[in-house]
C-alpha cells in the first residue's frame, strides 16, 4: 500500500465516524482506533499472515481487479466491492432495497452504494441474472475486493 493511499484511507476513517477499523490485505494490516481527545491513532501495521490453505491452489496474482466478476464452482457470479466504504442498500434508510434476494437484474442495474469519504458510490451489475446471495448487512463497512452480491447468470 502507497503512503497516499493509507493518508487517504486515515482521512476516510476520521470522516466515516468509526471508532474502528482494521485492513487486511496481502502480507500487510493496517488497524485504526479513533480515540476522542486524540484523534486517529495507527495501532499496528504488520505482516499478516496467510489464511490456511485448505486445498492445492492454482498461482495467482497479488491482488484480482475487484471490479473483475470471479465465476466460482458452482455456476453464481461474484460482484466484488471496487473500494473501502459502507455497503448501503438503499438510497436512504426510508427507501425500498435496490435488490433482494430472488429479484432479477440486468447488467448495468444498480445493486447498491458504497459510501467512501462522503461520496455515493453506486455500484452496478457485471452481469445479468438472479440475485442468490446479498453478503454483507445493510450499513457495514466492506474492504476492496470484498464479494457483495452473488448472482446467477441468466
Amino acid at each position: 500500500m502507497e503512503p497516499r493511499e493509507i493518508k487517504d484511507l486515515l482521512r476516510f476513517v476520521r470522516n466515516a465516524g468509526f471508532h474502528e477499523f482494521e485492513l487486511r490485505m496481502e502480507g500487510f494490516r493496517l488497524r485504526v482506533i479513533k480515540d476522542q481527545p486524540l484523534g486517529v491513532a495507527v495501532a499496528a501495521a504488520a505482516p499478516v499472515p496467510p489464511p490456511p490453505v485448505a486445498a492445492p491452489a492454482a498461482p495467482s496474482a497479488a491482488i484480482a481487479d475487484p471490479t473483475d466478476v470471479a465465476a466460482i464452482d458452482d455456476g453464481l457470479v461474484e460482484q466484488k466491492a471496487p473500494m473501502v466504504g459502507t455497503f448501503y442498500r438503499a438510497s436512504s434508510p426510508e427507501a425500498e432495497p435496490y435488490v433482494k434476494v430472488g429479484d432479477s437484474v440486468t447488467q448495468g442495474q444498480t445493486l447498491c452504494i458504497i459510501e467512501a469519504m462522503k461520496l455515493m458510490n453506486e455500484i452496478e451489475a457485471e452481469t445479468s441474472g438472479t440475485v442468490v446471495e446479498i453478503v454483507p448487512e445493510n450499513a457495514q463497512p466492506v474492504e476492496y475486493g470484498e464479494v457483495l452480491f452473488r448472482i446467477r447468470p441468466s
